[in-house]
């Protein structure tokens, strides 16, 4: 047990000693063998500014994280982690980040007497690890245009200066994998399904007919410049939008043949509403919240709440409270917040039950049934 012994306690830091990190780093972004935008701007800017399913996850998921209530062991890790920085609120914020890039960094700046005064978010896109000669973190490098800042992980007196949360990559030793990649695919479909929605409807809302000429009927054949008068005033009087239903005036031979939707246009209704499920499912929503037609999944809305919060909100939420208290040990070294479960509307109904049940549990003295439903004496 010796190896394992030892194994563990490098891992904990123990002697100095830990196991040697891969130092070079690939980005998940430059190795996608896909037709979807490779960088993590255009992502962004394709899933979240262009998408409207992707948008409206990440912000229930973010929004939820950042408006959950909160429980610390001291007031003032609650002040510091809930006041807002530039505008932005520190959680909901770390959420949208872990979600879309896979890492947040949160710079600890302090006060004159050495003191935490505020926590500000960090775009992960503008940071950069700087490793050591065994690849441990040893300072962050944060890029704004032709500036940059080098932030070392901890000051002289051992305190951290920035807290990296990340979320878990299996071949990255030291960035996070977010789930924008994932929905990467699903986001390109869903994107140029609803631009061929709008060529549709920007071509009197639905696919275009045809002139069918007869040539055994009187007219004689179209010459070339009687074929480009034909097609001038085809799109100028009635084609677009504008010109839905205008009657036409034919003559000559001609007539007007109307097509209905080939079944390949009808498939792009069935793969939009796919492809909006997989973007649903990349960043744990369940899609019924997202207003997606057809999805039985969930029996009522008030389940699948329930179940974001329990698979989504309340992980995510965990991870980022968890990172920060670590990062804040430093000067309150029982420095602990979470989220205070008693208070979330959409869990109230496991809360009533569990108080049910312990209620119900006549071999329990009132001492232990406090205790199983976290209540202490005050």
């Amino acid at each position: 047990m010796g190896y394992w012994k030892d194994l563990a306690l490098a891992l904990k830091g123990a002697r100095g000693e830990r196991p040697p990190l891969a130092r070079a780093y690939t980005s998940p972004w430059s190795v996608m063998l896909a037709d979807p935008p490779m960088s993590y701007s255009e992502q962004v800017r394709a899933g979240y500014c262009d998408n409207p399913i992707a948008q409206r996850a990440v912000r229930l998921v973010a929004e939820g994280v950042g408006g959950a209530p909160l429980a610390s062991s001291d007031p003032a890790i609650g002040v510091l982690v809930q006041a807002t920085s530039a505008g932005q609120g520190l959680l909901e914020t770390l959420a949208a980040h872990l979600l879309l890039h896979g890492n947040g960094y949160v710079q600890i700046l302090r006060d004159a007497d050495g003191r935490p005064a505020e926590l500000f978010a960090l775009r992960p896109d503008r940071v950069s690890i700087e490793p050591d000669a065994r690849g441990w973190p040893a300072a962050y490098v944060y890029r704004v245009g032709d500036s940059a800042t080098r932030l070392a992980a901890q000051e002289g007196d051992g305190a951290p200066v920035v807290v990296h949360i990340k979320a878990f990559h299996p071949t990255d030793d030291h960035y996070g994998l977010g789930c924008l990649g994932a929905a990467a695919r699903a986001v390109a479909v869903h994107n140029a399904a609803s631009r061929w929605n709008q060529a549709l409807l920007d071509n009197a809302a639905r696919p275009s007919g045809a002139l069918v000429y007869r040539p055994d009927e009187p007219g004689g054949v179209l010459s070339p410049d009687q074929f480009d008068r034909l097609k001038a005033e085809l799109e100028a009087s009635f084609a677009g939008h504008a010109n839905a239903g205008r009657p036409m005036l034919l003559e000559g031979g001609l007539s007007w043949q109307s097509m209905a939707l080939s079944p390949a246009d009808m498939d792009f209704v069935a793969l939009k509403s796919n492809a909006a499920r997989e973007i649903a499912l990349a960043f744990g929503v369940p899609p019924m919240l997202l207003g997606l037609p057809g999805d039985n999944t969930y029996a009522n809305y008030r389940e699948a709440n329930r179940a974001l919060w329990r698979l989504t909100l309340l992980p995510l939420a965990d991870k980022i409270t968890a990172g920060i208290a670590q990062g804040l040990q430093h000067w309150w070294p029982d420095a602990a917040i979470g989220v205070d479960q008693d208070r979330v509307p959409a869990l109230s109904e496991d809360r009533e039950r569990l108080w049910a049940q312990v209620g119900a549990a006549d071999f329990l003295s009132p001492e232990e049934k406090r205790a199983m439903l976290g209540i202490t004496k005050s």
